[in-house]
């Protein structure tokens, strides 16, 4: 079975685009999920966490306090490259198990994650997508979503690839400022593409 890696910045629509290929019946996994599995109470990773940056990291249930962390790696780029070392090779353990789910009749699957580009999980794709959207309207969906300020926003973008070099590195483009009905014709193209590119390849 083929892997399409499916990336973009923060606030670029990757899950919208994910639904819609998911209505095509595409599987999918989506690495933010797995990193939130990584991190449950009771996992080695959380324990380690909170041994490494204070009991403060953890909320009242003893869950990890996202925001708080969110905070604190992007104000110190030696503690999030700390935190990067503790939980990419976890996370990337994860996703292989969850890729090729079984009973699965479709040629290829999707790997949806933000940091595709910038960690070793593009070794794991055939074919990388790329969902983008101006800087300006990454940080205008994000400060609407989440509980960040602009400034916040900045240094997320900023510790992520550059646009322009991840455009460069792109198999194939979903421009996501475009329209939502744009958007949805887009990924049916690109899902009758990959059906018949990865079904003549296998």
């Amino acid at each position: 079975m083929r892997v399409v890696g499916l990336t973009g910045g923060i606030g670029s629509g990757k899950s919208t685009v994910v639904r819609q290929f998911a209505e095509h019946g595409v599987h999918w996994v989506d690495a933010d999920d797995v990193a939130r599995d990584v991190v449950e109470p009771g996992k080695p990773a959380l324990a380690a966490i909170s041994e490494h940056f204070g009991g403060h990291i953890l909320l009242e249930d003893g869950s990890l306090n996202r925001a708080e962390l969110r905070t604190l790696i992007f104000q110190d780029e030696s503690e999030r490259k700390w935190l990067e070392r503790l939980l990419h090779p976890l996370i990337r353990e994860a996703i292989i198990a969850r890729l090729h789910p079984r009973d699965y009749e479709l040629p290829y699957t999707l790997l949806v994650s933000p940091l595709l580009l910038e960690t070793d999980q593009h070794q794991l794709v055939d074919k990388i997508v790329v969902v983008d959207v101006p800087v300006e309207v990454q940080i205008e969906r994000t400060v609407s979503r989440d509980d960040n300020t602009a400034d916040q926003v900045r240094r997320i973008i900023e510790a992520q690839m550059p646009r322009e070099e991840r455009l460069k590195k792109a198999d194939y483009v979903i421009d996501n400022a475009a329209g939502t009905e744009q958007t949805k014709a887009r990924v049916a193209s690109l899902h009758a593409r990959f059906m018949d590119e990865f079904q003549r390849t296998t």
